[in-house]
């Protein structure tokens, strides 16, 4: 294991990462450090989580997926007893549909892929960690309230009938694209582009993220259903996108 950053006891967030490609944790780790975080460096996901409880705590953890010994998701499972409460952003290669859905169905915070650059990923790790100024929050109103529904943009906090829904980022900014048109239909490429940045390509062929639009939704759609098994809200516009139903009368 290897620190990077300020001292303990410094108020800067302390980021895990673990990852074992060492060039590519240099690198990242320098960025960190530049944006204002403390680094903890590990080369495998033993010897972090054998040194979890012996170390200073982190406020979360990027984790790549391929790596000796025990995998991203294997790591990721055994932080959800050990640490349920400790964020998790799996940082990788492996952009397709499939990857993406195990982490966030074992409970990751994000997804994020390494060809997105260090700019996407560090606002990511500010959202996640509340430590978005207001400033930098999307263009909508800090609080949308459509019916049963409140987002709070700030905290990137969802709330039906009273309770938090847990949702992602990503999962949030879609929920957010689809309220702020309350009542009307949003494209798949623009909730894409709501979750995972304008332009961004992602699974097979130029479509390829309807695929995951759809995947998406309908995490959320379970998400929300969780807390009230009789939620339908989001309706589908078969080939187009989908829609937040308003309510009338």
């Amino acid at each position: 294991m290897k620190a990077d950053g300020p001292m303990a006891g410094d108020s800067r967030p302390l980021i895990a990462l673990v990852d074992d490609d060492g060039l590519f944790r240099e690198s990242l780790t320098a960025n960190l450090i530049s944006a204002g975080f403390t680094v903890q460096e590990w080369g495998d996901g033993e010897a972090f989580l054998a040194a979890l409880g012996c170390q200073e705590k982190p406020d979360l953890v990027l984790l790549d997926w391929k790596m000796p010994g025990l995998n991203g998701i294997e790591v990721q499972g055994r932080l959800r007893t050990l640490r349920p409460e400790l964020p998790v952003i799996f940082l990788t290669m492996l952009g397709e549909q499939v990857f993406e859905e195990a982490a966030l169905l074992g409970g990751a915070a994000d997804f994020v892929e390494k060809s997105r650059g260090f700019t996407i990923l560090q606002r990511r790790i500010r959202i996640i960690l509340g430590r978005v100024p207001v400033t930098e929050v999307a263009s909508a109103d800090d609080r949308i309230v459509i019916g049963e529904l409140i987002l709070d943009s700030e905290s990137r906090r969802a709330i039906w009938r009273g309770r938090q829904v847990d949702l992602t980022v990503t999962e949030f900014a879609m929920v957010q694209a689809l309220a702020g048109k309350a009542g009307r239909d949003v494209g798949f490429r623009q909730l894409y582009d709501a979750g995972r940045g304008k332009g961004f390509h992602a699974g097979a062929g130029l479509d390829g993220y309807r695929v995951n639009v759809r995947a998406a939704i309908k995490r959320i759609r379970g998400k929300f259903r969780d807390l009230d098994p009789s939620f339908d809200q989001i309706t589908a516009y078969p080939g187009f996108g989908y829609c937040w139903r308003v309510d009338h009368g």
